[in-house]
């Protein structure tokens, strides 16, 4: 991965995509793949669809998501302090002393989110989000109004940055890594013949509905579908390995197995990387996924779905964490993989003339 590609990557990591206001990323998302892309599309869910070989018979969907977690706005107070409540999975601990932006229709605040020094008692055991508390500096409700609203979203303020030319750490890593996969795979296809054709999407509103992933499938009907996400990394302290299994950032991308996963698609993801000597994790996903692909797999007919994610430390936290070699591995195996197809690949688990 080269220093332009490096930069869309943080491009897209600091602009702020809370689930439910993807705009500005999506723009910027099709605006890289436009060149490499036959068909650029947008829905009314707000995904963003690049199309490569809009003609052929057979259709893949590959899907990473561009929201992040984020705050919702749910009062001001007469003083001007801002209360808020989760926007996907928050942890409010990690919450406490950080810098935020709230996002408004026209205009935005800085603030910071407040902490109970602990010479007045400092944090409570059972401390929540309804505890936090936001200062933009304001000193009435009127000003606050100025610029945002109940309803307005709130993401932190941190920019992210690489660590010892291995890792990138910042927020929202889930999963604007997800998203930049997607396009990377797009761009680097143009070099390739494909057999087959591509949906590739940047979805939206994963984080609390999972709505776009579904608006997309159903609207395209793909013969398959990989949704491109992250997945829990277990290799630093504190981590219960025997109960959430020894996934290592930097040992390449995780496949999911269990009872949603189509065992074809996921056997020629093997074979791919196999080719490649590319080593591959593996990850347990016995009821459902967690992710996009759970609801790409009940639209119409059913989609076969596969789930291929990278590895991430400290998720839903300011400072997620994942190796460059990790997603460099990825791109190269979905590009490998998608080219490889024929088109002609049965993905039923059991063939009728058995």
């Amino acid at each position: 991965m080269n220093q332009k590609h490096l930069e869309f990557l943080f491009d897209l990591l600091h602009t702020p995509s809370p689930s439910g206001y993807e705009m500005e990323i999506q723009r910027k998302w099709m605006q890289y793949v436009r060149p490499f892309a036959d068909k650029i599309e947008t829905d009314h869910a707000g995904n963003a669809i690049a199309i490569v070989n809009p003609d052929a018979p057979f259709h893949i969907l590959l899907a990473g998501h561009c929201d992040e977690i984020g705050f919702i706005i749910n009062r001001i107070d007469e003083d001007g302090f801002v209360y808020i409540d989760k926007l996907g999975g928050i942890n409010a601990k990690a919450a406490i002393g950080m810098k935020v932006q709230l996002i408004g229709e026209h205009s935005s605040l800085d603030g910071v989110i407040g902490v109970n020094a602990q010479h007045h008692g400092g944090i409570k055991d059972d401390f929540d989000v309804e505890d936090l508390f936001i200062d933009c500096g304001a000193t009435s409700k009127a000003e606050v109004l100025q610029h945002v609203q109940i309803g307005d979203l709130v993401v932190y303020r941190r920019e992210s940055e690489v660590l010892m030319d291995r890792y990138i750490s910042g927020r929202g890593l889930d999963n604007r890594t997800g998203a930049f996969i997607v396009a990377e795979v797009v761009r680097r296809l143009k070099e390739k013949k494909l057999n087959i054709g591509l949906y590739a999407v940047s979805t939206v509103n994963e984080e609390t509905n999972m709505g776009g992933a579904y608006f997309a499938a159903a609207g395209l009907k793909p013969d398959c579908a990989i949704a491109c996400d992250v997945t829990f990394a277990t290799d630093y302290p504190s981590v219960n390995k025997r109960k959430h299994g020894d996934i290592k950032l930097g040992s390449g991308p995780v496949l999911a197995k269990g009872a949603p996963i189509n065992r074809k698609l996921n056997q020629l993801l093997e074979n791919t990387a196999k080719q490649l000597n590319m080593p591959l994790q593996y990850e347990l996903t016995p009821r459902y996924t967690g992710t996009d692909a759970d609801k790409m797999r009940l639209t119409g007919n059913g989609v076969p779905i596969s789930l291929v994610s990278l590895p991430l430390r400290y998720m839903h936290s300011p400072v997620e964490t994942a190796s460059i070699r990790d997603i460099e591995a990825e791109i190269t195996l979905l590009v490998e993989f998608l080219s490889s197809l024929t088109g002609e690949e049965s993905l039923k688990p059991v063939e009728s003339h058995l």
